[in-house]
């Protein structure tokens, strides 16, 4: 497995247990880590998401709740709410993940740990995040929505 994706799942994990039982984030996630014998860059990154949603979650909170309107917050399944935060996260301050795949990882995540209807939410909530920020030209600098053209190919003359 992909270190950004097995640290996308530690996070995961940890994020939902301190929803649901309020554990310490430090303490669910150093669990986690010993449990797969976590490189240091899976740590690093895992440990990066975790914390981006805990201290930004009442900012990610107003964008899920812009788009998923028919749900209070705290009324969304546990997983959902903590996969919809991640990616939310992702999109909006995580510079170096292109927003696609910020998509598609939480989707994946989503269709690893839920249901066909918390794919299809995951991804129908953090596609109207990302169309908001596309038209607001709120995404991170360095960024690009869509993957750049490839450069043309220069004639030999």
């Amino acid at each position: 497995m992909k270190p950004r994706r097995l640290a996308r799942i530690l996070a995961m994990q940890a994020l939902f247990e301190v929803d649901a039982v309020r554990h310490d984030p430090e303490r669910s996630l150093i669990y986690r880590f010993e449990d797969v014998d976590a490189a240091q860059e899976v740590q690093q990154f895992a440990r990066r998401l975790m914390w981006g949603v805990i201290n930004n979650g009442a900012a990610l909170d107003e964008f899920i709740k812009r788009h998923a309107s028919a749900w209070p917050v705290e009324e969304i399944a546990i997983l959902d709410r903590v996969v919809l935060r991640m990616g939310t996260y992702e999109l909006l301050y995580e510079g170096e993940t292109p927003p696609r795949v910020a998509i598609n990882e939480a989707v994946e995540l989503a269709k690893r740990f839920g249901n066909e209807s918390t794919r299809r939410f995951v991804n129908g909530v953090l596609g109207a995040v990302l169309v908001e920020l596309e038209q607001s030209g709120r995404l991170p600098k360095g960024k690009p929505a869509k993957a750049a053209p490839k450069p043309a190919a220069e004639s030999k003359s």
